[in-house]
């Protein structure tokens, strides 16, 4: 066997085969800081030691008797969203259902976020039933509560349900709806990708008297731009200003990512020119926005130079931006400029997913260079402690 087929077979699927070169978790928002001296352990639900959740539960139950606990809202949902990255929904249950001991139980607030935490874990059911309850529990039920039960109904993804608690429950509770309630039911409509639907509710509310916001119109031009909708998200779009409400720097991204689904790359930089005449900072989903609309024009260069642009003005990529540029930098032919990435994300502690890396281990293989890739998984390998989560 020659030396350039070992080397192959050494590295291809190196990061593949590696679990502790795996991240421990993925957030979506917030960037933090992980210490994590056992990464097999904690990348890997099925390695968990057993009995560490049930004694965490057990805390949690204990702590519930303080007052002080029961206001760190915070604490409670990542407590949730632990117990839901390891699928134990009855633990969830448990914890939750425990609440109805204490006197918090009859504060709307408070039981309005418990249904809020179902239905982040999809149990709908749990979260209905709990509704349900309150009348028994003394624990009044306004419009407040009904909003949080209406956000766990499209959290746990049960869009079959919205019409029945748009159309009847909320007749039968004699519940009026604000501009929250109608911006949670677009958001709904939406996600089920029936967007006519989502357009009709800003009828509704200017029929009901209910002012639609910057947000109603975010979330509809969301809807429509990136969903291949230009036209209709343009309507939206001078809608939104007929009503004077100014957009906002989500609502250019929404229209950003919709002219890089439609190529208009053109358009598009005359856009970002309005941004920046109107004083709104370009953040992470709009370099986002521009890189994807030039991959998808097969304009590499234009790809790298706002990727520049990007690090030039200090705006951190975030798992998205490396997920597009550096596979198509490597189809490309640029393993050079997608190892200058791999190795700030290396310096910088950033998070890139372990697949998205393989492509740049491949693609040096491919091209001989079989010492850059092997300093390419060295270096990831010895990092691999001290990588931050975006």
């Amino acid at each position: 066997m020659s030396k350039l087929s070992s080397a192959c077979g050494r590295l291809r699927g190196i990061f593949k085969r590696s679990p502790s070169f795996k991240p421990t978790a993925i957030a979506t928002t917030k960037t933090k800081t992980v210490t994590n001296t056992k990464p097999t352990k904690t990348s890997n639900p099925t390695n968990k030691k057993p009995g560490t959740l049930e004694k965490m539960v057990g805390k949690f139950k204990k702590s519930s008797e303080f007052s002080s606990f029961r206001s760190r809202y915070d604490i409670y949902a990542n407590t949730v969203s632990r117990l839901i990255k390891y699928n134990r929904l009855p633990m969830i249950h448990e914890i939750l259902d425990h609440q109805k001991n204490f006197p918090d139980i009859t504060n709307e607030n408070f039981t309005a976020h418990l249904i809020r935490l179902y239905g982040k874990a999809g149990m709908y059911d749990h979260a209905r039933k709990l509704f349900d309850e309150m009348p028994e529990l003394n624990c009044p039920r306004t419009v407040y509560s009904f909003n949080a039960l209406l956000s766990a109904c499209i959290d746990a993804g049960r869009f079959d349900e919205i019409n029945t608690m748009l159309q009847d429950l909320r007749f039968v509770l004699g519940i009026t709806f604000d501009a929250v309630s109608y911006n949670i039911a677009i958001k709904g409509f939406c996600r089920m990708g029936d967007l006519e639907s989502a357009e009709l509710m800003v009828d509704e509310m200017l029929k009901r008297d209910v002012e639609p916001n910057l947000i109603t119109f975010n979330t509809l031009l969301n809807g429509f731009y990136l969903n291949g909708k230009f036209i209709d998200g343009e309507r939206i779009w001078s809608r939104m200003g007929e009503m004077s409400i100014a957009p906002d720097i989500r609502s250019y991204n929404a229209k950003l990512h919709g002219l890089a689904l439609e190529k208009r790359m053109e358009e598009a930089i005359e856009l970002v020119e309005e941004m920046r005449g109107k004083e709104l900072k370009l953040d992470v989903f709009s370099f986002n926005a521009l890189i994807r609309g030039f991959i998808n024009g097969e304009d590499l260069e234009e790809a790298k130079q706002w990727y520049g642009e990007m690090r030039r003005l200090g705006c951190a990529p975030d798992r998205v931006t490396f997920e597009l540029l550096i596979p198509f930098l490597c189809e490309k032919g640029d393993v050079g400029f997608a190892v200058e990435i791999c190795d700030e994300i290396f310096e910088r502690k950033w998070y890139a997913p372990t697949e998205v890396l393989q492509h740049v281990v491949d693609r040096l293989v491919m091209e001989d260079k079989i010492q850059d890739a092997e300093k390419l998984v060295q270096v990831g390998k010895k990092r691999k402690h001290e990588l931050i989560i975006l």
